[in-house]
């Protein structure tokens, strides 16, 4: 991965997943690492696709390399983000699953349950998710087939 001071990454949430973003985006700051907030803002209630759905369609356009999504589960952020062509995104409730959704799947969202991990686990998992690198081999060819997929559709 290159140096993280040069990776674009766009961050959002829900209302419910509000307080984790801030968190992370400290983490980032502290860590040098550029990012932009695409809202919501506040913890007043928030339709999660309004922010999922753009999101995505910038990192299918090549704005981000990465996104980051957080709602109360981070179920229906990664539902809304995944109806993008293009977009791989990785619910994710530890480190461990944040290093196999890039190692094993070449994911470019990560979508956090904000009700459900720490923020230690979640800075973690985000470590994780923008330092490892994709394996290919095997996992390249599943890709390829999901990518067939969304194409013909």
């Amino acid at each position: 991965m290159a140096d993280l001071r040069e990776v674009k990454i766009a961050i959002g949430s829900d209302h419910r997943g509000f307080r984790l973003k801030e968190a992370l985006k400290s983490f980032m700051e502290e860590r040098g690492i550029p990012y932009e907030d695409l809202g919501t803002h506040s913890e007043e209630s928030f339709d999660y696709p309004d922010v999922a759905i753009p999101l995505a369609e910038r990192v299918v356009r090549g704005d981000y390399d990465f996104g980051i999504l957080i709602c109360m589960t981070g179920i229906g952020m990664s539902i809304a983000a995944n109806k993008v062509k293009g977009v791989r995104a990785a619910l994710v409730y530890s480190p461990e699953f944040a290093e196999k959704a890039r190692a094993h799947n070449n994911a470019n969202v990560l979508c956090l349950p904000g009700g459900h991990i720490s923020v230690d686990a979640a800075q973690k998992a985000l470590e994780l998710f923008l330092t490892t690198e994709f394996e290919g081999g095997r996992h390249e060819r599943r890709l390829k087939k999901i990518e067939s997929y969304e194409r013909e559709a």
